[in-house]
């Protein structure tokens, strides 16, 4: 891989950036994935542009530019790179390094979801919920946040939950509710609240039931992904 960076290979470039960015086969150094994310993003490769924002969305091995990572966001974005589609709706959604514009966020947060991009799922989903840039619209949000948690999102699992538990968007049932909320506590603790709401409501025999349903669900798409 390092023959074939120093080569000039773009692919291998922003591979090997992200060998530097998570430490992996070399020391941890967000100086030296910044370089390569950056000779490989300016020579068009979609992922070295994307993972270039990150970094400067973040001040990682470069001062933080909110500007210069969403220029590059944006790049990527505009080649299809649904995790670049992403990360640039945030920016919109945020007013970071562009003014805020819900709209704006809403069609690069679907363009992503509809290429199965979890994060972008429950963005979307989010943005429908609220009827932020976009009609609200519970149906179509508990929608997008089930297509996220069935890819193991414990965030939209938490929101599927949450969904049953008030009835938007879905019939109200607690036992259902019940369910998603444990996996989604699985994958990230901060969900067990919700979950522990729930079962103060659920008779002996509906905690059966829900625990019988986390435990299907769990098997089925896991948490925290």
């Amino acid at each position: 891989m390092v023959q074939r960076a120093d080569a000039g290979d773009p692919v291998a470039q922003n591979n090997l950036g992200a060998a530097y960015s998570d430490g992996e086969g070399v020391p941890e150094d967000d100086v030296e994935a910044v370089k390569w994310f950056r000779l490989a993003a300016e020579q068009g490769e979609a992922m070295a542009q994307n993972n270039l924002g990150k970094h400067l969305d973040d001040g990682l091995g470069v001062p933080e530019d909110d500007i210069e990572a969403v220029k590059w966001y944006r790049l990527a974005a505009e080649q299809g790179n649904a995790t670049g589609q992403n990360n640039l709706g945030v920016a919109y959604s945020d007013g970071e390094g562009v003014p805020e514009d819900d709209v704006e966020a809403v069609k690069w947060f679907r363009l992503a979801a509809e290429q199965g991009n979890a994060t972008a799922q429950t963005n979307l989903g989010k943005h429908l919920g609220d009827g932020l840039g976009v009609p609200e619209d519970d149906i179509e949000a508990v929608k997008w946040y089930r297509l996220a948690a069935e890819q193991g999102n414990a965030i939209a699992q938490n929101n599927v939950g949450v969904a049953y538990s008030s009835g938007e968007g879905v019939p109200e049932d607690d036992v259902e509710a019940y369910a998603w909320l444990s996996i989604a506590a699985v994958g990230d603790v901060d969900h067990e609240k919700n979950r522990d709401i729930v079962k103060e409501s659920l008779s002996d025999s509906q905690l059966a039931l829900g625990q019988r349903r986390a435990t299907e669900l769990f098997e089925k798409y896991g948490s925290g992904k």
